[in-house]
């Protein structure tokens, strides 16, 4: 599922512009004035930002609130997809243009996106995810435009947690040294995922940048305080815990699951969890099989999760891995109590290493189980002005902005005597 708040559906506001790679010629792709052309003079900095698709995703989520962040703000932003698919298709902001790859494997994007570049040359390419930038690094370098790329990492590179992927995410962090002289810069959601950067990928310190994701925007309160039902909310009978992500092995519900069989001998407690994923089947067995049939409903994706974060008593995340963690922040953001696995690597630089929230070890359910029984005393230990507070130091606003000084840093005339 998205681990953010809901995006607006624009189907009936606007008709998104979609090209296939094919249509692109010089001037075409990019919403600029005459893309491309060196005869104009007031043309915008272009941007294209490369991705797979437009799943219901964290990254998904991001990129389409930086696209329409930089847009408002007078940049020329294309999206390049690898497909145009996905639930948050429709949801592409006005002007925003699409230029639609379509290909069946990320290999087949390299030469597509090569012509892209060739064609429209855009400013700068801005590509997300592991294999993503592999294949925009290769492309820029077959295009033989120089178009600076700057490459995003959202997940942790190290063996131990990429041991269930499949075999190619072994070769991620020889591939990033090999092609260290075509990344303009490396942006990196926290700085455990830039220590990783350096260390493992061997990518230079100075093109290494950390960039929080953003997550409160001007509309993040009032898709905070919507109105959300559900008969646990209104029940005395125990506290309501919520978890919300993807049902896939590394955010570890089975942990959470027997954290709340433990904590249950003592309190009368519920969790809900909000996401879909392959292992909804598994899980939803595991919970009868644990006994906790009555006390645990799995409520797939949900457009806007916030006011369920809200009214929840507390937010529970079980991680094993976490390259940010949104869903904490926007946890904070409702005033709800988080307790999360000390995970890598972004937990403790949200909640300030325990500042914030309960921080636990992973893959421990005792652990886990004794921090929610705690439930009852977190709201006075965390009163909700202090977590909204602390959400706020995540904003859209200031990651877009972030963004846009490292794409003019990298964008900038390199002056002759430097070439």
């Amino acid at each position: 599922m998205s681990s953010e708040a809901a995006l607006p559906d624009r189907r009936s506001s606007c008709q998104v512009n979609v090209l296939k790679y094919w249509q692109v010629e010089v001037g075409t792709g990019m919403d600029a004035d005459l893309v491309g052309s060196a005869s104009c003079h007031t043309r915008r900095t272009s941007v294209a930002i490369y991705n797979r698709d437009l799943a219901s995703g964290g990254v998904e989520r991001q990129i389409l609130t930086l696209a329409e962040t930089l847009q408002a703000s007078g940049w020329a932003i294309t999206l390049v997809l690898h497909q145009f698919s996905g639930a948050f298709s429709p949801a592409v902001p006005p002007g925003v243009a699409v230029v639609d790859l379509a290909s069946r494997r990320t290999l087949q994007d390299i030469s597509r996106l090569a012509r892209f570049l060739r064609q429209a040359r855009p400013d700068v390419l801005v590509s997300n995810l592991d294999h993503n930038n592999v294949a925009a690094l290769v492309a820029s370098r077959l295009s033989g435009t120089r178009t600076p790329v700057i490459i995003c990492q959202h997940n942790a590179l190290s063996s131990r947690y990429t041991e269930g992927l499949s075999r190619s995410y072994r070769y991620i962090p020889s591939l990033y040294r090999l092609l260290s002289p075509d990344i303009a810069a490396a942006v990196c959601v926290s700085e455990g995922l830039a220590g990783e950067m350096r260390r493992i990928a061997h990518v230079p310190p100075d093109k290494v940048h950390v960039i929080h994701n953003g997550i409160v925007d001007a509309q993040f309160f009032s898709r905070c305080n919507a109105a959300v039902r559900h008969p646990w909310f209104d029940d005395p009978a125990g506290p309501v815990f919520v978890t919300a992500g993807r049902l896939v092995a590394l955010k570890d519900h089975e942990t959470l699951l027997r954290a709340l069989a433990m904590h249950r001998q003592h309190q009368p407690s519920r969790l809900l969890i909000l996401g879909d994923g392959p292992l909804r089947n598994a899980l939803e067995e595991r919970s009868r099989a644990l006994g906790l049939g009555d006390a645990v409903q799995f409520l797939g994706f949900q457009d806007n999760p916030l006011p369920w974060f809200r009214r929840a008593d507390a937010f529970v995340l079980s991680s094993r891995s976490e390259g940010f963690g949104n869903v904490l922040v926007e946890a904070l953001g409702c005033g709800t109590p988080v307790i999360s696995t000390d995970c890598e690597h972004g937990p403790s630089e949200i909640l300030a290493n325990g500042r914030y929230g309960l921080l636990v070890p992973t893959q421990a359910p005792d652990a886990l189980a004794k921090a929610m029984d705690r439930v009852g005393e977190l709201r006075g230990l965390w009163p909700p002005e202090v977590l909204k507070a602390r959400a706020g130091a995540f904003t859209t606003a200031a990651c877009a902005s972030a963004y846009g000084n490292l794409i003019q840093a990298v964008t900038r005339p390199v002056p002759a005597a430097l070439r």
